[in-house]
């Protein structure tokens, strides 16, 4: 089966094509690059020499649609909505990596993301890729709205106790830290090497485009509404996402109770790992894989659950969720092409 890349030279892509590599199925058709169109692959990421040495491709929905079996998009966000209406209609599978297709609310994507929404028509097509969650969702659909980085993080680690209705759901707070590859291959001053090294900053507090994301999925789960506090900060290291997750118990659970119920909610689910009561999970030990990992402690004092959720942001929380999630559209093993160790160290 032939996959398409369209952002053929950002890091989802790269991401993508590693993984295209190892998958049985799969193998890489076009790379879309509108603004390096004509060049070769491996010029922009000469560690591809002799691998990857395809020319880069300007975006044509005909030829795109009619040599490739499915389209995944690693555009930025604003981008996606232009282009996926053009491939839904011609029957190819698309997978959106940018966040366009999200959010159900026009209004709400407008208001977070500062940019117009894609059509009505194209929103109610879309599902939400939360693999372990949607997976008979996933199977039916032709337009997947790949979750993000951080969002994915946080709401497996999350939903185990919201949908066991077990927290207080005002009470949540996520505690959020990134690699700083999640700032996309482009240069800025915020992913300066002078800016970025030995520091930590918060950023985008209270307007993260990803609150209204998790929002969504947490209140859909929960039956009523719920209102996050979410922090994020921009950490001096390549991958990775870790979660600290705070929220208030309603009833008086031990921490191996806890993690009996999110080892049952996970059973059957091989990329979500728990850890045993007591040991707590690093990104180092997810690196380059696409697990998450979890680790949980109930502070008797205060009845409070602290939530350890990790994921490598450019695996997980990008394009090992989209292989995830194509091998669920086509009746494949969720692990198909996906079931290596993490890299350590």
């Amino acid at each position: 089966m032939k996959a398409a890349i369209i952002g053929g030279t950002g890091y989802g892509s790269i991401e993508l094509m590693r993984l295209i590599n190892m998958h049985p199925y799969l193998e890489v058709g076009s790379v879309v690059s509108n603004s390096q169109a004509g060049n070769r692959f491996s010029e922009s990421y000469p560690h591809l020499t002799g691998s990857y040495d395809q020319q880069l491709e300007s975006f044509d929905a005909d030829f795109l649609s009619a040599n490739n079996d499915v389209v995944f998009l690693a555009t930025p966000s604003g981008v996606s909505n232009k282009l996926v209406p053009q491939l839904v209609d011609k029957g190819v599978k698309c997978i959106d990596l940018s966040g366009d297709f999200r959010l159900r609310s026009q209004a709400e994507y407008e208001n977070w993301y500062k940019h117009p929404a894609a059509k009505e028509e194209y929103l109610s097509q879309a599902t939400y890729g939360l693999s372990e969650i949607y997976p008979e969702e996933i199977k039916s659909s032709k337009l997947i709205a790949n979750p993000g980085c951080y969002p994915t993080a946080s709401l497996l680690g999350l939903l185990p106790v919201v949908k066991g209705k077990l927290i207080d759901n005002k009470s949540i707070i996520i505690d959020a830290k990134s690699g700083v590859s999640g700032a996309g291959r482009g240069l800025s001053l915020t992913s300066h090497y002078a800016e970025i090294n030995e520091n930590l900053k918060a950023y985008k507090l209270g307007a993260h485009q990803h609150i209204p994301e998790i929002e969504q999925v947490l209140t859909d789960e929960s039956d009523s509404p719920i209102t996050i506090s979410f922090t994020t900060h921009l950490v001096p290291m390549t991958r990775g996402i870790m979660c600290s997750i705070y929220v208030n118990l309603t009833e008086n659970l031990t921490s191996k109770e806890v993690n009996d119920l999110y080892s049952k909610f996970y059973e059957n689910h091989p990329f979500v790992r728990i850890r045993p009561t007591g040991n707590l999970p690093s990104t180092k030990e997810v690196s380059g894989s696409n697990f998450c990992d979890i680790g949980l402690h109930v502070d008797q004092r205060t009845n409070r659950l602290t939530i350890i959720s990790v994921i490598d942001n450019l695996v997980k929380g990008a394009a090992g969720q989209a292989i995830q999630n194509v091998n669920l559209m086509n009746g494949w093993d969720v692990r198909t092409g996906l079931d290596s160790i993490p890299i350590y160290p």
